[in-house]
């Protein structure tokens, strides 16, 4: 049961978020920044954020040259080109919010392995680099079929090495522990264990119904203004929102010795990814083997995955090579028809920050801002 002074002084905000991960702790600092006395409070039903903002494989997420071609395909130049630029101007805004060190943010560049049953005509490669270019300042790709031995990669089967000179790394640990530390420096209220059951716009002001964690009560927290960063999890307050999950595995290897290539890189339109973490890999991807299946909430790992992790990893990665796994794990991310976030009020006082489209460390310092302007 809720005691008198709990009631009286913890239920009752300008704004309320739901989700606590990076999206959610962004969009309560870009509020705060503009309007220092909201009173702002953030519910997040896990110990610590259960998306993907702790789990993701530590990618700035600039994206591929295969991909960035089939953004084009499927939703046209002008929204790729609109989401590259959200991506770059969103990781711009985390810079400027925590600093490169406390993201762990490191400009390595990368690359992209093409195998030989995909194709790219240079032609394609030089309008690219023309359309990013008032973007990004630089032609971004670049072949170099001599990076495969100098990294180390098994050659065989690969017909091209496309250099991507804008990718970058982050730490997410490190990025969401000093993202968390900064936004309780400006005054906001972080409540764990907390899960959102349902809500209600009543016109004046909004009601939020959530399950405590340890006692058996269900408080109603009221706000004015109700935002959910729930990303994934959307659908369970927005049934007929074009939102649909998707479960990214990845795994991590003790460090191995000798280690050749330092950066961020993509194969398979970048379904498969893997980086550096000092002389360690961090592999993940795979979701394009069973895309239906991967599409849940389910914080599991699917073995028919990991095995295509593992092949890959000793057969094209670092062939012949000795290495041990340290860990596994899953995350969930959100996709739909556009790879553009949704950034909507869905109704007079609740407003919708969702879908990142496995981009979320790029897009949520833009999704913020504009949450921010959304703010009365």
């Amino acid at each position: 049961m809720l005691s008198f002074w709990e009631k009286n002084s913890f239920l009752h905000y300008d704004i309320i978020i739901v989700g606590g991960g990076i999206n959610g702790l962004s969009a309560a600092c870009a509020i705060k920044e503009k309007y220092p006395k909201k009173n702002i409070l953030i519910l997040e039903r896990g110990s610590w954020p259960l998306g993907a903002s702790t789990r993701n494989a530590g990618f700035a997420c600039f994206g591929s040259f295969s991909e960035i071609r089939d953004d084009i395909n499927q939703n046209g130049l002008e929204k790729a080109l609109q989401l590259i630029e959200w991506r770059v101007k969103g990781l711009e805004v985390h810079k400027k919010r925590l600093g490169k060190e406390k993201m762990g943010y490191l400009t390595t560049g990368g690359g992209e392995l093409l195998f030989d049953d995909e194709s790219f005509e240079r032609e394609e490669l030089k309008i690219m680099n023309q359309n990013l270019k008032p973007i990004l300042n630089t032609d971004v790709f670049k072949t170099d079929i001599s990076k495969v031995s100098e990294y180390g990669f098994n050659p065989k089967n690969i017909s091209q090495f496309i250099t991507n000179s804008c990718e970058g790394q982050v730490d997410s640990g490190l990025l969401m522990y000093n993202l968390w530390q900064y936004t309780t420096s400006l005054g906001v209220i972080i409540m764990n264990g907390m899960e959102v059951l349902d809500f209600n716009d009543i016109g004046k002001n909004c009601e939020v119904i959530a399950n405590h964690n340890l006692i058996k009560e269900t408080p109603k927290f009221t706000c004015q203004t109700l935002i959910f960063s729930t990303n994934a999890f959307s659908k369970q307050f927005f049934p007929a929102m074009d939102v649909v999950p998707g479960r990214g595995q990845i795994l991590a290897t003790q460090p191995i010795q000798g280690l050749k290539f330092k950066g961020i890189f993509h194969f398979r339109q970048g379904y498969y990814y893997f980086r550096n973490y000092g002389n360690r890999i961090i592999f993940g991807g795979g979701r394009n083997e069973n895309i239906e299946g991967e599409n849940t909430t389910e914080i599991v790992l699917n073995d028919d995955i990991q095995t295509s992790l593992d092949h890959y990893l000793q057969t094209l990665i670092i062939p012949d090579t000795n290495y041990e796994i340290d860990c596994r794990w899953a995350g969930i991310m959100a996709f739909g028809k556009d790879k553009l976030p949704i950034i909507e009020r869905v109704s007079p006082n609740v407003i919708a920050g969702v879908r990142m489209g496995g981009m979320g460390v790029a897009l949520s310092g833009i999704t913020a801002e504009t949450i921010a302007g959304m703010i009365d």
